[in-house]
């Protein structure tokens, strides 16, 4: 909220060679300072700092041991355990075959993070891993709202998390995606994405649950929704068809209307193309309506698999505070993108419902709604 900046030069590798420098790190993590010491060798940088939101969330949420014992999880991330890969890699072209840590590649798959959390939480309820590209998070959001709504579970811990890596790293600046130096989201003269990382974790009960220990839910879930554009692996459908369907169901499932969303958290890379895609979206599905609307991506980098994640705690403090985080670097409107961007500074402003939308690489589009308590109309199954 208060409009500052968390880009800086990549120092957790060498950038020389690759010809662009600047990421979004979380650049004082210590896996030692956040989890148990005994998990430390059973994860890598990723999982370390899942596991450390995941603590945090329980933490925050007051969840007793019995509600714990029951808990399913879900976990949505990109590339997982990206930068043990790389070492191990490292390892291999150094010393060839005999230099190869075995014990350490059982520790490598996005699968391994989700059974590490199970563990330390105590649960032996089931578990899924989602690997939905950028729009991990919110399939994992959605997919636990609907287990719970089901009455497959009545606890469900959600995390997504993701870490910079030199082969991602490189591999967007191959794509000509990275900007060499800011994110500028549905500005004239963005140049592209800033890479980020990080993790995030919720709490995700039902109802009956939260009455029965009396908790204090920080909102609800509402509708949500996906589609896929299958056009390109990396541009955006230039009609965004799908996108727009995913973004009508969800508001359709949540009960509500158009005219009932407050407030758009876009998923807003900076790039040409999905900045553009978006706001056709968003014009087609709001017609003349200007929902204010601001892009995360500006100020932490693009999360990857954990960006959604990330963007949805932004949401609940939007609807805690009653106030629109900044799109920093908004200097120029370009037409294209002719929206009601908040711009470089905080406005206060009514959020009672507010959408998360993530359009992801390979045409992934989820979009969640998230609501203060008790605005929604009742759903037809368990909230």
């Amino acid at each position: 909220m208060a409009g500052r900046s968390g880009i800086a030069r990549i120092r957790s590798f060498d950038t020389e060679r690759i010809g662009r420098h600047m990421g979004g790190e979380v650049s004082e993590f210590r896996a030692q300072d956040h989890i148990p010491r005994e998990d430390i060798p059973r994860v890598d940088r990723c999982g370390a700092m899942g596991l450390a939101a995941t603590l945090q969330a329980l933490a925050d949420a007051n969840l007793p041991d019995a509600s714990r014992a029951e808990a399913s999880v879900v976990f949505g991330t990109t590339m997982g355990e990206g930068g043990l890969m790389t070492s191990l890699q490292d390892d291999f072209i150094a010393h060839g075959k005999d230099g190869f840590d075995g014990e350490r590649f059982q520790r490598y798959g996005a699968g391994r993070i989700v059974g590490v959390l199970a563990d330390r939480i105590g649960t032996c309820g089931p578990t899924q891993t989602l690997n939905a590209a950028c729009a991990a998070g919110n399939y994992a959001m959605g997919t636990a709202s609907d287990w719970v709504r089901t009455g497959r579970a009545d606890v469900v811990i959600v995390c997504a998390s993701e870490m910079i890596v030199p082969l991602q790293f490189a591999g967007f600046v191959r794509l000509a995606a990275m900007s060499p130096d800011r994110c500028r989201p549905f500005d004239r003269d963005r140049q592209g994405i800033i890479l980020g990382e990080g993790a995030a974790a919720f709490v995700m009960e039902s109802e009956e649950s939260v009455v029965r220990r009396g908790a204090t839910p920080l909102a609800e879930i509402g509708g949500w929704a996906l589609s896929c554009d299958a056009f390109h692996v990396t541009r955006p459908h230039p009609e965004a068809e799908g996108t727009i369907a995913a973004m009508r169901e969800a508001i359709l499932r949540s009960g509500i209307t158009t005219d009932q969303i407050d407030f758009i958290n876009a998923h807003g890379t900076g790039t040409k193309h999905n900045d553009a895609a978006e706001a056709t979206v968003v014009k087609e599905v709001f017609g003349a309506r200007r929902v204010p609307l601001t892009s995360n991506k500006s100020q932490l980098g693009h999360c990857m698999g954990a960006a959604s994640a990330l963007e949805a705690i932004a949401c609940l403090e939007t609807l805690d505070k009653q106030m629109y985080p900044p799109t920093l670097h908004f200097e120029n409107p370009d037409p294209e993108c002719d929206l009601d961007v908040v711009a470089n500074v905080a406005r206060p402003g009514k959020a009672n419902v507010v959408l998360n939308n993530s359009l992801a690489f390979g045409g992934y589009n989820a979009v969640v709604c998230l609501a203060k308590t008790g605005v929604l109309p009742a759903p037809e199954g368990a909230r």
